[in-house]
């Protein structure tokens, strides 16, 4: 569930190794490409954490946030 902090949205994901988190977030860059909207993100072995805000807009979070969010968020389902 993605969480409000800090005038971003943030998400933790895990994932069963690291292979796999690497595969999710190749296609959340794709989506994040096609949607010219790019997540700042960390990845540790099987853990990626995601933040989104558009700078462009003051560094808060606006809708082009809330729609990455829920593209992301299919790629799970």
């Amino acid at each position: 569930m993605w969480q409000e902090i800090n005038n971003q949205l943030y998400r933790k994901f895990q994932f069963a190794d690291f292979s796999e988190a690497f595969a999710f977030m190749t296609r959340v860059a794709i989506l994040a490409e096609k949607q010219n909207h790019h997540p700042t993100w960390t990845n540790t072995w099987n853990t990626v954490e995601i933040w989104l805000c558009s700078h462009d807009a003051g560094n808060t979070i606006t809708d082009r946030d809330h729609k990455l969010a829920a593209s992301i968020d299919k790629l799970l389902k």
